[in-house]
C-alpha cells in the first residue's frame, strides 16, 4: 500500500479540471448514507486536501487510509454510498483519485445522479471508522430509488493508487442539474477522494434585479475558462466560499522570468515590467457590475505589485472561439484600470475606479507580474441575457 512507483511522463490532463469542484467538503459537499466504513470513513472522499499516507498509522480496526475503505465484503451485493453536493449544477468530469490504495483500491466503480428538491432526513455524524449502515438506515435510503438513477459514469475500471496513474478521469455528457450522487464501488475497497468538476447553477428567478450579488461567485455559477499560469494555486480558488484557508486556496503563479534585473516604477508606484498573468471567467449571470473586492489574504511576500480587471460581453459561439484563441481578442473593455496593490488586505473598488457602465458577461483579471490573489469578488445585479446583448449592440455601434 504504501510504495509510490516512479511517475511516468504526465499525460494530458482533460479541460474538465478547470471548473469547480461541486462536491468539496469546503463548499458544503457531504456524503449522507455509505454501507460500510470499516477501514476509512466516507467523508474522507470530500475533503479538500490531496491524500497523505502514513506507514505507522493504524487503528484498532486495521490500517488507516485517507479516503474511504470498506472491509472485504463476504456477503451478496456491493458497497456505494450517497454523495450530497455542496453546490448542485451541471457536471463535466470526475476525477475517482486512488491515490495509496495499491492492494486495495476498488476494481471497478459507476457513478449515478439524482436531482431532488427536498432536503433529506438523515446525515452520517462523527467518525465512522469501524461501522456499517444500520437495517434502518438502509430502509431509509431504499426510499430514494438511487439504484435506478441517470448514470453518468457506466461501470468503469480503475487503476491503483500509484502516482502515475491514480487519478481516473471520466468526462461527462449530461445536460441536467445535479443534486446528488451515488457512487457505486464493486465489489468493495478503497477510493481515496471523488472530485466532481462542474458548473453551479442557481435559480436566479428568485433573485431580485435590485439585489446586488456576487455575480462571479462558484456558488452563483461563476466558472473559471482559462488562464496563463497555475503554478501554486488554480484561479477558480478566487471564487470560492469565504475568505481564503491559506495561500494554497488562492490563484498563485510562478515567478516571471522575464522580469527587468532592476525594477523601476512609475509615478503611481507601479512596477514597469513587460509581462502579466491573467485568468478568465464566466459570470453566473450577466450583469451590470457596481463593485469589485480584490483580495491578497494571506500573500504576504508574493501578492502581486498592480492588477487591472477587463470585461466584454459575449454570446456561446464567441465564447467558444475565444476559448480556441486562448482569449486573444479585441473584445476586453477596461472595468478597473491599473491599481497598486497592498499585501494581506482586501482592495475595494467602487463606482469611482470602475469605467463600465453596461452589462458584462466575462472578466478578465490581469496581474502585474505575477504573484497570487485569494479571492475575487464582482458585486453587482443581475440583467436578462436579451438585454445585456441589445446594449453590447448599442456600444458596438458607437466604437
Amino acid at each position: 500500500m504504501a510504495e509510490r512507483r516512479m511517475a511516468r511522463k504526465a499525460r494530458a490532463e482533460p479541460e474538465f479540471l478547470q471548473f469547480n469542484d461541486l462536491g468539496c467538503e469546503t463548499v458544503g459537499g457531504k456524503v449522507i448514507f455509505a454501507t460500510d466504513e470499516w477501514f476509512a470513513p466516507a467523508r474522507n472522499l470530500l475533503k479538500r486536501e490531496p491524500p497523505q499516507f502514513i506507514a505507522s498509522a493504524f487503528t484498532e480496526f486495521g490500517k488507516w487510509m485517507d479516503g474511504w475503505e470498506t472491509r472485504r465484503k463476504r456477503t451478496p451485493g456491493h458497497d456505494w454510498c450517497i454523495i450530497q453536493l455542496g453546490v448542485p449544477g451541471l457536471i463535466h468530469g470526475f476525477d475517482v483519485d486512488t491515490s495509496f490504495f495499491t492492494g486495495n483500491h476498488s476494481p471497478y466503480i459507476s457513478i449515478q445522479a439524482g436531482c431532488l428538491d427536498q432536503e433529506l432526513p438523515f446525515t452520517l455524524e462523527g467518525d465512522r471508522t469501524g461501522m456499517a449502515a444500520s437495517d434502518s438506515q438502509m430502509a431509509a435510503v431504499a426510499k430514494l430509488g438511487s439504484e435506478v438513477w441517470p448514470e453518468l459514469v457506466s461501470v468503469s475500471q480503475l487503476q491503483p493508487g500509484y502516482s502515475d496513474c491514480c487519478h481516473n478521469y471520466f468526462k461527462v455528457s449530461f445536460s441536467r442539474r445535479v443534486t446528488h450522487l451515488r457512487l457505486n464501488m464493486y465489489p468493495d475497497g478503497g477510493i481515496a477522494r471523488l472530485r466532481v468538476y462542474g458548473v453551479g447553477q442557481r435559480d436566479w428567478s428568485s433573485v431580485s434585479t435590485n439585489q446586488d450579488v456576487d455575480l462571479v461567485a462558484l456558488t452563483n455559477g461563476g466558472v473559471c475558462l482559462g488562464y496563463s499560469d497555475a503554478h501554486f494555486g488554480h484561479p477558480r480558488n478566487m471564487i470560492g466560499l469565504g475568505r481564503a484557508a491559506n495561500m494554497a486556496d488562492g490563484w498563485e503563479t510562478a515567478r516571471r522570468l522575464d522580469r527587468p534585473k532592476k525594477l523601476q516604477a512609475d509615478q503611481r508606484g507601479i512596477l514597469q515590467v513587460p509581462g502579466w498573468e491573467w485568468a478568465v471567467f464566466r459570470l453566473g449571470h450577466p450583469g451590470l457590475i457596481s463593485s469589485v473586492e480584490v483580495d491578497t489574504n494571506h500573500f504576504k511576500g508574493n501578492f502581486p505589485d498592480s492588477c487591472r480587471i477587463e470585461a466584454c460581453t459575449l454570446t456561446p459561439e464567441e465564447e467558444a472561439q475565444c476559448i480556441s484563441s486562448r482569449w486573444d481578442s479585441g473584445k476586453w473593455r477596461v472595468l478597473v484600470p491599473p491599481q497598486k496593490l497592498r499585501p494581506h488586505h482586501i482592495h475595494h473598488y467602487g463606482k469611482a475606479e470602475l469605467k463600465l457602465s453596461h452589462p458584462v458577461t466575462h472578466v478578465r483579471l490581469i496581474i502585474n507580474p505575477d504573484g497570487g490573489i485569494s479571492r475575487l469578488r464582482l458585486w453587482g445585479r443581475p440583467t436578462p441575457f436579451t438585454a445585456t446583448l441589445a446594449n453590447k449592440k448599442r456600444t458596438m455601434s458607437k466604437l
